[in-house]
């Protein structure tokens, strides 16, 4: 079992060797210069790597991009084994990253939030407090009342 950093370390290398390759070793034109890769994770027995991509694009273009990771997974396989001379070169699994999807949607309900706090605000613009305008019972003011029952006692 490899420790952490070497793991680490690899999917590192990994993520830069595969965008290095994609950039300037593939030529697939289903892989053009929409593909990015986000992210890179690498198991703690270095035999599988996961790496994260995005796609600038419509559902299609993610569909081709795709697809063209998909045909070009041995040649970057290839790749990531000269570059990390590691004994064994981990397999290579591409996965579409969500991560544009849920900034998205964050996006939509941070600014759903902020109109219903300025629907809020505009309502409570001219409202009055229920009640005295200092509710809250001083320190002094209890302790002369509780003295003069204690008197009368």
């Amino acid at each position: 079992m490899a420790d952490n950093a070497r793991a680490k370390k690899l999917a590192d290398l990994i993520r830069e060797v595969v965008a290095e390759k994609l950039q300037r070793g593939v030529k697939d034109p289903r892989l053009g210069t929409h593909v990015t890769i986000t992210d890179t994770r690498v198991t703690g027995d270095l035999r599988e790597a996961t790496v994260f991509y995005t796609v600038y694009g419509d559902d299609e273009d993610r569909a081709s991009a795709a697809a063209g990771l998909e045909s070009a997974k041995g040649v970057l396989r290839s790749a990531v084994g000269r570059a990390a001379g590691t004994k064994f070169t981990p397999t290579l699994t591409f996965v579409a990253d969500a991560l544009p999807e849920n900034a998205k949607t964050i996006e939509d309900l941070l600014e759903k939030a902020r109109s219903s706090d300025a629907q809020v605000r505009e309502v409570s613009s001219g409202a009055q407090y229920a009640g005295d305008a200092d509710p809250y019972k001083k320190p002094g003011e209890d302790a002369d009342d509780s003295d003069e029952d204690a008197a009368a006692e």
